[in-house]
């Protein structure tokens, strides 16, 4: 595969690290990308600083940020973005995923 499995912009990378140094974590603890079931549109998006990555795991390196994705979710993850909005839709993280074909309003949740 060319090019990076999952994107981190400028913003989202200020966050993480904003949101590990607040949280306590060490620069060793990467940040778990995930997906599971639930939602209104059938899988959501989780996200979790981990220090060692689980057999299976593929770990890579985006932006300055090191990632964590099971296999089952880098099915659902690759070519994402992960972006940070403070925007009037709500600040938080938001994922623009090509392989998603739906998503619910409020963005939380997609489907594939």
């Amino acid at each position: 595969m060319q090019g990076p499995l999952i994107t981190v912009t400028d913003t989202a990378k200020m966050h993480v690290e904003k949101l590990r140094a607040d949280g306590g974590y060490n620069v060793e603890h990467a940040l778990r990308v995930s997906v599971d079931g639930g939602g209104c549109s059938g899988l959501v998006y989780k996200l979790d600083f981990e220090e060692n990555a689980q057999a299976g795991d593929q770990v890579f390196e985006h932006n300055g940020i090191r990632l964590m994705v099971n296999i089952k979710s880098l099915l659902y993850l690759v070519g994402t973005e992960l972006d940070f909005s403070g925007g009037l839709k709500g600040e938080g993280f938001h994922f623009k995923n090509p392989n998603a074909s739906r998503t619910c309003a409020c963005g939380e949740s997609f489907s594939v």
